[in-house]
């Protein structure tokens, strides 16, 4: 009798488009792993990112807004599930691989660091070799999950991850269809969440893009999605006129939300929190755990408190910088 798994490949083969990633086809892993009974190599990788220890964290990691006391805004971690949410309907829709895409959607932020891409600005300048959000999650699931046994995900998931975000574009479509989804997520929520912090109106948006797009999140993103699934093939596209309104948003975003003075205002302390913690490891990496101090070893000192710093939550780093730097008060 075939396994589980086996089914679910047969499956794959019968009912997905021609374009799709199939899970027996997979270029593998980077070591040898026996296969599963009742999972794909894809549907191992997908359970594989959510119960890793960074996926945990992503949920007390800044999305756009640093330390929002509400809990109303998104996290890096809320962020994810939105972007796989999208990502999978569109997927679906198109007959690709859901277990594939969802994998990668996951895992895409695994890497970020903590209080958003003002941590991530901080720390690329910090490092002689710069820093990126998505070259560090490859790293999360290759090298510094499982104390350094990393996930050993497959090629696919990995690629997908890697190209999330900019530069060359992923060698499968399900890995283009979450670099699309990511943006349709974070245009649309963090302008969500724009608004309920006051920053903007829903009436301060530009008068065509309401037209075109909608005028509230959920009509916005499902005209977006309907615009790429009705006008994709194994290339991802829109509507000229859907594509034009999402560049006016995005625009729309940056101006007046991303550059906002109340956005900006934290930007300065962030580099502080993160630039006191890497000199600070620089000088003294020995108060890093047994993990980074072998890191130290292999691949340099610097390397070691990227990754240790990256890895931190907001929170994390605050108490960090606090202890280093904040005089304790007595108590008598």
């Amino acid at each position: 009798m075939p396994s589980v798994r086996e089914i679910s490949e047969h499956w794959e083969r019968q009912m997905l488009s021609e374009s799709a990633a199939l899970s027996a086809a997979s270029k593998g892993r980077a070591q040898e792993d026996p296969e599963c009974d009742l999972r794909t190599a894809f549907q191992r990788d997908r359970d594989r990112i959510i119960h890793c220890k960074a996926f945990r964290r992503l949920k007390h990691k800044t999305q756009a807004f640093l330390s929002p006391e509400s809990d109303h805004y998104r996290t890096r971690l809320t962020h994810t599930l939105e972007v796989a949410q999208i990502a999978r309907t569109v997927a679906r829709a198109l007959r690709m691989n859901e277990d594939l895409t969802e994998a990668i959607a996951l895992g895409h932020d695994l890497g970020h660091t903590p209080f958003g891409h003002a941590g991530e600005r901080a720390l690329n300048q910090l490092c002689s070799d710069g820093f990126t959000h998505f070259e560090q999650s490859v790293r999360v699931c290759d090298r510094l999950e499982r104390q350094g046994k990393g996930l050993n995900l497959t090629w696919e998931v990995l690629d997908g991850i890697f190209h999330h975000t900019q530069g060359e574009w992923a060698a499968t479509v399900e890995g283009r269809i979450v670099r699309v989804s990511d943006r349709i997520a974070y245009i649309n929520h963090d302008l969500d969440d724009a608004i309920h912090a006051g920053i903007v109106k829903e009436s301060d948006l530009p008068r065509r893009v309401v037209e075109v797009l909608g005028n509230s999140k959920s009509r916005r993103i499902d005209t977006l999605v309907h615009s790429l699934v009705e006008n994709s093939t194994d290339e991802l596209k829109m509507e000229e006129c859907v594509t034009e309104c999402y560049d006016e948003l995005h625009d729309f975003l940056f101006e007046r939300v991303y550059h906002h003075p109340l956005t900006q205002s934290e930007e300065d302390k962030v580099f502080g929190i993160m630039n006191g913690i890497f000199e600070h490891l620089m000088r003294h990496p020995q108060k890093m755990s047994e993990k980074y101090l072998k890191i130290c070893e292999n691949e340099g000192v610097e390397r070691a408190v990227a990754d240790y710093i990256a890895g931190m939550t907001d929170h994390y780093a605050v108490t960090i910088y606090s202890d280093l730097y904040i005089p304790k008060f007595w108590k008598l």
